[in-house]
């Protein structure tokens, strides 16, 4: 991502990070609200119960995201023993990908809005391609923590599909094997394999089915 501050394109550079701030600020805070909502208020009581970014963005997971275009915000703590519900863990982990879900839909439909009802203050090139970019990057950041595989929200949803004896093999596998498994897909994209192409492909495909107008 930095090359586009190499290549001159600084107002591309702004928007791309803007958006992915504002996108984890949205993420984390779906995780403290549901959060809340099923019993526990560590997350409030750590200050994460806010659209405020501060509190959510980590620093050298910002620093990654302006230098290769990848990072991560700060996880949201919780408090198992105060669930008051056995579905707790389910609903938390896919309350950020719901918001990123939702942002998504937003994004998409004032784009086309825009066009559609005329409205001339986010018809300009700025307001369009931010929108554009909003839209993509939480759809990329929903689809990718929805891999049930290292610290991603994915590994706390699909043990809620299967069999409790899978389930907690599952488990057990993830806990020793799942952080190298997330490790080693990052490294090789990065270095250029292919590894997370069909998220690109399947993010175009639901953005096709989230415009209402």
């Amino acid at each position: 991502m930095i090359k586009l501050l190499f290549d001159g394109q600084v107002n591309l550079f702004i928007i791309y990070l803007i958006a992915i701030i504002i996108s984890l600020t949205f993420h984390e805070f779906g995780h403290a609200l549901v959060a809340k909502i099923y019993g526990d208020d560590t997350p409030q009581r750590m200050g994460r119960l806010t659209l405020n970014p501060v509190p959510h963005i980590d620093p050298m997971g910002l620093l990654m995201v302006a230098v290769i275009g990848f990072g991560y915000a700060r996880p949201v703590q919780t408090n198992p023993r105060n669930y008051n519900s056995r579905y707790a863990p389910l609903w938390i982990a896919a309350a950020g990908p719901g918001m990123n879900l939702l942002l998504a839909f937003i994004c998409i439909n004032l784009q086309v809005g825009a066009w559609f009802f005329g409205i001339d203050a986010l018809l300009g090139a700025g307001p369009q391609k931010f929108l554009q970019f909003m839209a993509f990057i939480n759809l990329l950041l929903m689809l990718f923590n929805l891999l049930p595989i290292g610290p991603l929200d994915g590994h706390y949803i699909l043990p809620y599909f299967m069999q409790r004896e899978n389930a907690i093999k599952y488990d057990r596998w993830n806990a020793q094997y799942g952080h190298l498994v997330f490790l080693s897909l990052v490294v090789l994209s990065l270095m250029g394999l292919p590894i997370f192409t069909f998220l690109l492909d399947v993010a175009g495909y639901i953005a096709s089915y989230l415009i209402i107008f």
